[in-house]
């Protein structure tokens, strides 16, 4: 029995691919710096009410989250060995999963779009990310990633910077959950978003007020 169990398995060699090949050099890279998480509970109502025909909920988290990026240069940034780049231009990206493994297909310029058009933006890009299509310049030149796992039903979860980007945002699937609403307590749709961060380039108090901005911008608030 003790040798049974000890044998090795019979197993098949999957040899990986070249997207699959850059994302391990990528996380390789990720890996030597020094991450944190910050996360934040929103209440999804107001985002959920944008939704329209051809525009999802993750495209609504997309253009509020430029809007919010536009406004904190620090996060919306790259690091380098002489010092963090920030920018004013927001190139989001956004994790696609496919056949050929991750994506981060990048939408340019994001802060100058609609709702509308970054949802026709986004459309556009995973429809070539999963046939095949995707061009090397529509992947390149992204200054901050989103991944959202919340359509597989996943609460929460820590996305791994993209470097040379600063920081990832995280977002969980939305559920009802009680809330205390100042006494008076009732069920809202929250979802998770959780910002992973270089503490080379962001500290504590950097992320946490992107994310309350972002937060706010969401629940149908004015963020500063």
């Amino acid at each position: 029995m003790t040798d049974t169990l000890l044998a090795d398995p019979e197993g098949r060699l999957r040899p990986l691919g070249k997207t699959e090949k850059l994302m391990v050099r990528a996380m390789n890279a990720a890996w030597a710096a020094p991450m944190f998480q910050v996360t934040v509970e929103v209440d999804m109502s107001a985002a959920s009410s944008r939704r329209s025909p051809g525009v999802t909920l993750t495209d609504v988290i997309l253009s509020d989250c430029a809007a919010t990026l536009a406004r904190h240069p620090g996060i919306n940034a790259h690091w380098g060995e002489a010092g963090v780049v920030e920018f004013d231009s927001v190139n989001l990206g956004l994790a696609v999963a496919s056949e050929r493994g991750l994506t981060v297909p990048v939408i340019h310029g994001a802060e100058t779009l609609s709702l509308s058009g970054i949802a026709e933006r986004r459309g556009a890009l995973v429809e070539k990310v999963r046939a095949g299509r995707i061009a090397i310049a529509e992947v390149m030149g992204g200054t901050f990633t989103v991944s959202n796992l919340g359509m597989f039903g996943v609460a929460r979860f820590t996305a791994i910077i993209n470097p040379p980007q600063v920081a990832i945002l995280a977002v969980g699937g939305t559920t009802m959950r009680q809330v205390w609403n100042d006494g008076a307590p009732e069920w809202r749709p929250i979802a998770e978003f959780s910002l992973t961060s270089d503490h080379r380039a962001v500290d504590g108090a950097r992320a946490a007020s992107f994310l309350a901005d972002l937060k706010t911008r969401l629940e149908g608030g004015d963020a500063k």
